[in-house]
Protein backbone atom coordinates (compact mmCIF):
# COMPACT_ATOMS: atom_id res chain seq x y z
CA UNK A 1 0.00 0.00 0.00
CA UNK A 2 1.05 3.66 -0.93
CA UNK A 3 1.48 6.12 1.53
CA UNK A 4 -1.21 9.04 0.84
CA UNK A 5 -1.49 12.96 1.38
CA UNK A 6 -4.27 12.58 4.32
CA UNK A 7 -7.35 14.23 2.36
CA UNK A 8 -9.31 16.15 5.72
CA UNK A 9 -6.13 17.26 7.28
CA UNK A 10 -4.73 19.17 4.48
CA UNK A 11 -8.30 20.52 2.68
CA UNK A 12 -10.10 21.55 6.01
CA UNK A 13 -7.68 23.84 7.32
CA UNK A 14 -7.21 25.15 4.24
CA UNK A 15 -11.01 25.95 3.44
CA UNK A 16 -11.14 27.57 7.23
CA UNK A 17 -8.46 29.97 6.87
CA UNK A 18 -9.59 30.89 3.42
CA UNK A 19 -13.50 31.20 4.96
CA UNK A 20 -12.08 33.57 7.87
CA UNK A 21 -10.10 35.78 5.32
CA UNK A 22 -13.02 35.91 3.22
CA UNK A 23 -15.17 37.20 6.03
CA UNK A 24 -12.41 39.54 7.41
CA UNK A 25 -12.45 40.60 3.61
CA UNK A 26 -16.32 41.44 4.42
CA UNK A 27 -15.60 42.88 7.64
CA UNK A 28 -12.95 45.26 7.01
CA UNK A 29 -15.58 46.84 3.73
CA UNK A 30 -18.44 47.20 5.51
CA UNK A 31 -20.28 44.30 4.11
CA UNK A 32 -20.32 41.56 6.82
CA UNK A 33 -24.14 40.22 7.19
CA UNK A 34 -24.87 36.34 7.99
CA UNK A 35 -25.95 35.93 4.50
CA UNK A 36 -22.72 36.88 2.82
CA UNK A 37 -20.88 35.01 5.28
CA UNK A 38 -23.56 32.46 4.34
CA UNK A 39 -21.84 32.77 0.90
CA UNK A 40 -18.32 32.68 2.15
CA UNK A 41 -18.98 29.32 3.79
CA UNK A 42 -20.49 27.79 0.74
CA UNK A 43 -17.91 28.66 -1.36
CA UNK A 44 -15.48 27.25 0.71
CA UNK A 45 -16.82 23.93 1.55
CA UNK A 46 -17.54 23.51 -2.13
CA UNK A 47 -14.19 24.33 -3.70
CA UNK A 48 -12.83 22.20 -0.79
CA UNK A 49 -15.37 19.41 -1.96
CA UNK A 50 -13.93 19.70 -5.48
CA UNK A 51 -10.61 19.93 -4.59
CA UNK A 52 -10.70 16.42 -2.22
CA UNK A 53 -12.65 15.02 -5.26
CA UNK A 54 -10.96 15.88 -7.87
CA UNK A 55 -6.73 16.52 -6.62
CA UNK A 56 -6.51 13.65 -4.42
CA UNK A 57 -5.23 10.66 -3.64
CA UNK A 58 -1.65 12.21 -4.24
CA UNK A 59 0.73 9.44 -3.14
CA UNK A 60 3.58 10.27 -1.06
CA UNK A 61 5.65 6.83 -2.90
CA UNK A 62 5.19 7.62 -6.18
CA UNK A 63 4.57 4.32 -7.89
CA UNK A 64 6.54 3.03 -10.73
CA UNK A 65 5.34 3.69 -14.07
CA UNK A 66 5.09 1.27 -16.75
CA UNK A 67 2.74 3.90 -18.84
CA UNK A 68 4.39 6.46 -20.83
CA UNK A 69 3.89 10.21 -19.00
CA UNK A 70 1.14 11.18 -21.76
CA UNK A 71 -1.47 8.34 -19.93
CA UNK A 72 -2.37 10.79 -17.73
CA UNK A 73 -3.18 12.95 -20.25
CA UNK A 74 -6.14 12.91 -22.44
CA UNK A 75 -6.32 15.97 -25.30
CA UNK A 76 -8.76 14.77 -28.23
CA UNK A 77 -12.62 15.62 -26.98
CA UNK A 78 -15.07 12.94 -26.77
CA UNK A 79 -12.85 9.70 -27.39
CA UNK A 80 -13.87 7.19 -24.55
CA UNK A 81 -15.77 9.59 -22.97
CA UNK A 82 -18.69 8.22 -21.02
CA UNK A 83 -21.89 10.30 -20.43
CA UNK A 84 -21.66 9.61 -16.69
CA UNK A 85 -18.36 11.20 -16.42
CA UNK A 86 -20.11 14.05 -18.62
CA UNK A 87 -23.03 14.74 -16.42
CA UNK A 88 -20.92 14.74 -13.15
CA UNK A 89 -18.60 16.82 -14.87
CA UNK A 90 -21.29 18.94 -16.12
CA UNK A 91 -23.27 19.16 -12.69
CA UNK A 92 -20.29 18.98 -10.20
CA UNK A 93 -19.28 23.19 -11.62
CA UNK A 94 -23.26 24.06 -11.62
CA UNK A 95 -22.01 26.08 -8.18
CA UNK A 96 -19.31 28.13 -9.96
CA UNK A 97 -22.03 29.87 -12.51
CA UNK A 98 -24.43 30.83 -9.30
CA UNK A 99 -21.53 31.71 -7.16
CA UNK A 100 -20.12 34.24 -9.26
CA UNK A 101 -22.90 36.51 -9.43
CA UNK A 102 -22.79 36.76 -5.94
CA UNK A 103 -19.30 37.33 -5.56
CA UNK A 104 -18.05 39.93 -8.68
CA UNK A 105 -20.12 42.70 -10.18
CA UNK A 106 -21.64 42.63 -13.78
CA UNK A 107 -21.40 39.21 -13.67
CA UNK A 108 -21.87 38.23 -17.50
CA UNK A 109 -22.23 34.70 -19.30
CA UNK A 110 -18.32 35.33 -20.43
CA UNK A 111 -17.28 35.75 -17.06
CA UNK A 112 -18.64 33.43 -15.62
CA UNK A 113 -18.13 30.84 -18.48
CA UNK A 114 -13.84 32.39 -18.11
CA UNK A 115 -13.67 31.42 -14.45
CA UNK A 116 -14.97 27.84 -14.90
CA UNK A 117 -12.56 27.25 -17.34
CA UNK A 118 -10.12 28.94 -15.65
CA UNK A 119 -10.74 26.66 -12.38
CA UNK A 120 -11.66 23.53 -13.95
CA UNK A 121 -7.94 24.20 -16.03
CA UNK A 122 -6.21 24.73 -12.89
CA UNK A 123 -7.64 21.11 -11.57
CA UNK A 124 -6.58 19.60 -14.99
CA UNK A 125 -3.53 21.43 -14.54
CA UNK A 126 -2.48 19.96 -11.07
CA UNK A 127 -4.08 16.65 -12.12
CA UNK A 128 -1.29 16.06 -14.74
CA UNK A 129 1.25 17.24 -12.52
CA UNK A 130 0.48 15.19 -8.99
CA UNK A 131 0.03 12.08 -11.37
CA UNK A 132 3.60 12.37 -13.15
CA UNK A 133 5.28 13.66 -9.98
CA UNK A 134 3.66 12.23 -7.52
CA UNK A 135 1.75 9.34 -8.76
CA UNK A 136 -1.67 11.21 -8.45
CA UNK A 137 -4.48 9.07 -8.92
CA UNK A 138 -6.20 11.24 -11.50
CA UNK A 139 -6.22 11.87 -15.62
CA UNK A 140 -6.47 15.58 -16.93
CA UNK A 141 -8.87 15.17 -19.84
CA UNK A 142 -10.06 18.22 -21.75
CA UNK A 143 -13.43 16.30 -21.69
CA UNK A 144 -13.60 17.61 -18.06
CA UNK A 145 -13.14 20.60 -18.88
CA UNK A 146 -15.30 21.26 -21.42
CA UNK A 147 -18.16 19.95 -19.16
CA UNK A 148 -17.07 22.25 -16.14
CA UNK A 149 -16.91 24.71 -18.63
CA UNK A 150 -20.50 24.26 -19.48
CA UNK A 151 -21.97 23.35 -16.00
CA UNK A 152 -20.40 27.03 -15.16
CA UNK A 153 -22.52 27.82 -17.93
CA UNK A 154 -25.53 26.02 -16.82
CA UNK A 155 -25.37 27.06 -13.50
CA UNK A 156 -25.38 31.33 -14.63
CA UNK A 157 -28.27 30.62 -16.59
CA UNK A 158 -30.12 29.04 -13.78
CA UNK A 159 -29.24 31.96 -11.56
CA UNK A 160 -30.17 34.40 -14.25
CA UNK A 161 -33.52 31.95 -14.15
CA UNK A 162 -33.99 32.66 -10.68
CA UNK A 163 -33.50 36.28 -10.30
CA UNK A 164 -36.19 36.76 -13.25
CA UNK A 165 -38.77 35.00 -10.75
CA UNK A 166 -41.26 38.12 -8.66
CA UNK A 167 -39.69 38.34 -5.54
CA UNK A 168 -36.61 36.22 -5.72
CA UNK A 169 -34.02 39.18 -6.99
CA UNK A 170 -34.53 40.87 -3.49
CA UNK A 171 -33.68 37.44 -1.15
CA UNK A 172 -30.71 37.18 -4.23
CA UNK A 173 -29.49 40.50 -3.48
CA UNK A 174 -29.32 39.76 0.25
CA UNK A 175 -26.34 37.45 -0.84
CA UNK A 176 -24.54 39.38 -3.25
CA UNK A 177 -20.66 41.21 -2.29
CA UNK A 178 -21.46 43.47 -4.96
CA UNK A 179 -24.37 45.34 -6.67
CA UNK A 180 -25.05 45.03 -10.62
CA UNK A 181 -23.12 48.04 -11.25
CA UNK A 182 -20.66 48.87 -8.32
CA UNK A 183 -19.79 47.42 -4.89
CA UNK A 184 -22.19 47.30 -2.24
CA UNK A 185 -19.89 49.91 -0.70
CA UNK A 186 -19.82 52.03 -2.64
CA UNK A 187 -23.96 51.93 -3.17
CA UNK A 188 -24.42 52.89 0.34
CA UNK A 189 -21.38 55.52 0.15
CA UNK A 190 -23.44 57.33 -2.78
CA UNK A 191 -26.54 56.99 -0.59
CA UNK A 192 -24.97 58.51 2.08
CA UNK A 193 -24.11 61.56 -0.07
CA UNK A 194 -27.47 62.14 -1.74
CA UNK A 195 -28.70 61.72 2.15
CA UNK A 196 -26.37 65.05 3.22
Amino acid sequence: MFRQVPVLPVVIPVAVAVFLALVWHLYRRGLLTVARAAVAFALCVYAAGVVAKTVFPIFLDRPAMAAPWNASLVVVPMVDYELADAVENLLVFVPVGMLVPLLVARASWWRVVAVGAVFSLAIEVTQFFTANLLGGGHVADVNDLLSNTAGGALGFGLFSALVRVPGAAALVDRFRWVGPDRSVGKVRDGQAAGGR
